[in-house]
This record gives structure tokens, sequence and C-alpha cells, in this order.
């Protein structure tokens, strides 16, 4: 497989990504290839274990967080969230476990993509006026006042959309049971208990070193650029997208996650009970392979992006760190699910 992986890696460079890092953990023991670089006009390959931003991945840490104060007695997951955070004036059927399964219909604050290719837009996150306000901060509340201003996409409960504006709801819901900032309380629920050193919830603009470089490519008046976007103020995605950590990180994070050190047995059953139409759980994919079943969350935005897989014993994991150009047409998005595929296949089965 080490051959096969690495020159799999090699494929996701010659396909248009700058760099990436695959890591893979199972009866062997752990292996970790890189290829590419880790910044343009440089000649070094991104570094072994560097820090990446994991977008949605964040979403997982997010619903462990929530699901952790359940476990604790602070909420319980069919809560009205308006009887925990009633300034908002949320649907009193949106429940918690709404939130985390996205089936609470609310208005993703990024955008909302209909099948038929229509698109409400959301908040500024593309092409020039994005890189101009990259710095900009948004306070969390303000996104989900946003989000409640633009009519919902379906009945609390009715549908399934995945949409970030839930996991916002998520974090405010958390500060607010426990009268603590997000950010220690990840710490205090989630990363300090596993050690996990290369891991955080962002509170400036910097990714710590060492990192690999993200990049941004928009059209400026008919010239198209391209800018280092590795610094950026991530508020705009809040808990839907923010965290920051390693390949190593994400294997610790997945792996006692399914093997039930984070949560009683009942929670984390309830968690990996995939919704029927999409097999998501609460802040999980839930796959069937070839060689059974994988938990499993991707995340990307701005130039970085993470994969994170285990089967459900957690014996065989892959993560992955990504650098690249991004842009306001996703380019690189068709490619992005070829290289899932083939990851899949090759580790998995």
């Amino acid at each position: 497989m080490s051959e096969q992986l690495r020159s799999i890696a090699q494929e996701i460079v010659d396909a248009g990504f700058t760099g990436v890092e695959i890591r893979v953990h199972d009866e062997r023991g752990e292996r970790s290839f890189q290829a590419g670089l880790s910044e343009l006009g440089g000649s070094a390959e991104p570094p072994p274990n560097g820090h990446v931003r994991i977008g949605s991945n964040t979403k997982t840490f997010v619903a462990v967080a929530v699901l952790r104060l359940v476990a604790e007695g602070g909420i319980a997951l069919d809560d009205p969230v308006d009887d925990h955070l009633p300034e908002f004036g949320i649907d009193r059927r949106i429940t918690v476990r709404m939130l985390l399964q996205h089936t609470s219909g609310l208005f993703n604050h990024t955008g909302e993509y209909h099948e038929d290719g229509t698109v409400a837009p959301g908040i500024t996150w593309q092409g020039k006026a994005w890189v101009d306000s990259r710095f900009e901060h948004h306070r969390p509340e303000d996104l989900v006042r946003f989000a409640l201003s633009k009519p919902a996409r379906f009945g609390p409960g009715a549908d399934w959309s995945y949409a970030n504006t839930n996991y916002v709801v998520a974090r405010l819901l958390v500060e607010r049971v426990t009268g603590r900032p997000f950010a220690e309380e990840m710490h205090r629920l989630v990363i300090g208990p596993l050690g996990l050193t290369g891991t955080s919830v962002p509170t400036g603009w910097e990714v710590p070193e060492p990192h690999a470089h993200a990049y941004y490519r928009y059209d400026d008046g008919g010239e198209e650029k391209t800018v280092d976007v590795t610094r950026l103020d991530p508020s705009w995605i809040s808990s839907g997208g923010d965290m920051i950590s390693t390949t190593r990180d994400l294997h610790a994070f997945i792996t006692a996650l399914v093997r039930g050190e984070l949560l009683p047995a009942p929670l984390l059953a309830e968690m990996l009970d995939p919704h029927p139409e999409v097999g998501y759980g609460l802040g999980v994919f839930v796959q069937e392979t070839g060689s059974g079943k994988v938990i499993t969350h991707n995340g990307g935005a701005m130039g970085h992006a993470a994969l994170m897989y285990t089967t459900a014993d957690g014996a065989k994991t892959l993560t992955v760190a990504l650098n690249y150009v991004d842009d306001a047409g996703l380019s690189l998005s068709a490619v992005f699910q070829e290289v899932v595929k083939k990851l899949i296949a090759a580790v998995f089965g």
C-alpha cells in the first residue's frame, strides 16, 4: 500500500493541488507521505504533521463538545434551542439534535445552493470582495441573525440540508450553557483530555508553525491575481469550519471518539446513527465501504483542507492535509472528490 499511497500523493499534486500529506494508521503502524510544495515558488515539501485549517472537520469537534455537555447533564439533545438562546427567536421546534444533524432548516449563512442550480447568496466569502475583507471580524451572533433574516430552507425536521449556521448556533449554545468562551470549553471538553497539542480554536489570524501555505486566486478588474491567504480571520465561517489541527491529532481524535473514550456508549450510538437520506449522524458522515463502515468528515476552504476517516473500531485511519490555490469557482472541487474516492479505495477497499 505504501507505494500506492505515494503514487496517489503525487497524482494529487499533478492534478493541481500545491501540496499534500497523507497519514495512515493500521495494523502495520503509522505511515506518512508528503508530495508537492509547502509554498509556491519554494522547493520544500509540506511539513510532516504540519498545522492546517481543517474546515468542516470542525463540526465533528463541536458535536463532540455538545454531546459531552449532554453527558454532563447541562443540556439535552431534544431541548428546544430557544430554551437556551431565547434572544434570537429561533423556531421552538428546532432542537439541539437538529442543529447537529443539519435538519433544522436554518438558512446557511454562507449561501444556499439548490438542486436546480440556483443560489441564495450568504455573507461575502468569495472573490476580490472577500480578499479585501479577509481580516474583518464577524461576531457569531451576527452570523446567526443574518441567517434568521432569510427564509428557512424547510420546516424543522422535515428534510436535511448542510448549513454552517447550525454549528454557529451550537457554538453559542456551548457558551450559554457553560458561561465560558467557546475556545476554553473546547479545550476542557476535547482538546485537553486527548492531549491534542496541535489543535486549536483560533483567536487570531495566524496558523502555528510549521504549516504549508494556502492561496486564493481571484479576478481584479480583468487581471487574475493569486494571494497568500494563510493569514486570515476565519470568523466568517466561525465554528462551521474555523479550527486548526494536524493529521496526527485528527487521527488521535477520531480514533478516541469511535473507541468510546469521549462519549458514553448510548450517546456515541446516537452520534453514529445516520440520517437515512445522506448518511449524516451528529457531526459525522457514516459510510459503507468494501471493508465495512467508515466514520468520516472532510473540510476545506481558502486554500487549506483536511480529510478524516476511521473504521468503526478505530483500527484503521486515514487523515490528510492539503494546501492549494482556491478560487471563487471552486475549480478543484471535482478533483477533490476524485482524490477522496481514490484514497478510500486504497486504504479501506
